[in-house]
């Protein structure tokens, strides 16, 4: 199954600085491609733990002895590292985002393009689904959803033609959105716009920057001295708490000090500046176009 190009693959090696006999974590596994480079650089001490959320994932699960792959959201990172014995580790990778893989299957309602439920779950264990909140979050919530997770310029009347759609039937599919909203696409930037509404409702459904931040967090607490965090994000919301994160060590980017005034920062960068993908992976991988990797090490 062609699940997913893993983006910037070479950069996120490199990024992680790979110690063989090491413990790795690739807290989003989907198709296993980057964690299928992290063992080939492991020896036989290393040890990589694998997180996804999402069911599919697992069907592509490594056949390794020094491999495990945990079905859990990477919001529960220390919990399931020590329920698997795991205190520290050596580096942790994230590749945020959705993989190709879920924008394919017409069913989990990713896509724009295919028609099929909207569900936009990551995980299908939880309840919430984006049909239930577009059909009961009233307009002021809606508007706020859509301004500030999907940064529509448009939000408010967005939300507006939703709840008008959703009183004469019950916005089921994505066409069933699309077609709500259809008159408040600019022409010329229609994928755009919805591309934007849908991350918006995709955020909200799976309490996305919540679980990243949480991520985030834990991931410096369980990583060594020396421990290198890889992360690529896909939108500006997410890059700005990487960014910030890993500058200041809080979410909203404010730099604390101590008595002396010394910056009380528990990571140090080792890119200053986001890592872009090379024109050649451009050509070859589209996805890479919104990719921004940002790496620091911990001090």
């Amino acid at each position: 199954m062609n699940y997913h190009l893993p983006v910037m693959l070479n950069e996120c090696i490199e990024g992680l600085n790979i110690c063989p006999d090491g413990t790795y974590v690739d807290v989003t596994f989907g198709g296993g491609g980057h964690s299928r480079a992290i063992m080939e650089h492991l020896g036989a001490e290393g040890r990589l733990v694998g997180f996804d959320q999402d069911a599919d994932a697992l069907a592509n699960a490594l056949d390794d002895s020094r491999f495990e792959l945990i079905h859990e959201n990477f919001r529960y990172l220390k919990s399931f590292l020590r329920l698997h014995g795991i205190r520290s580790v050596d580096g942790v990778l994230a590749d945020l985002g959705v993989s190709s893989h879920q924008f394919d299957v017409a069913d989990r309602g990713f896509s724009t393009r295919l028609e099929g439920e909207l569900d936009l779950r990551m995980d299908r264990r939880q309840e919430l689904t984006a049909r239930e909140l577009v059909n009961s979050a009233d307009e002021q919530e809606l508007t706020r959803l859509l301004r500030l997770y999907g940064e529509l310029p448009n939000a408010y009347q967005m939300a507006k033609a939703i709840v008008k759609a959703r009183a004469e039937k019950e916005i089921v599919t994505t066409f069933d959105l699309r077609e709500a909203v259809s008159r408040h696409l600019p022409r010329g930037a229609e994928n755009k716009y919805l591309a934007m509404l849908f991350q918006a409702l995709r955020i909200e459904v799976n309490g996305e920057l919540e679980a990243l931040m949480a991520m985030l967090q834990q991931a410096q607490e369980v990583l060594k001295p020396g421990g290198r965090l890889v992360v690529m994000s896909y939108h500006s919301l997410e890059d700005r708490l990487v960014k910030n994160f890993f500058k200041t060590g809080n979410f909203e980017g404010k730099l604390e000090k101590d008595f002396y005034g010394n910056p009380l920062v528990p990571l140090k960068l080792v890119s200053r500046k986001a890592i872009t993908a090379s024109d050649e992976e451009l050509q070859m991988n589209n996805r890479a176009r919104s990719a921004k990797l940002r790496i620091a090490e911990k001090k």
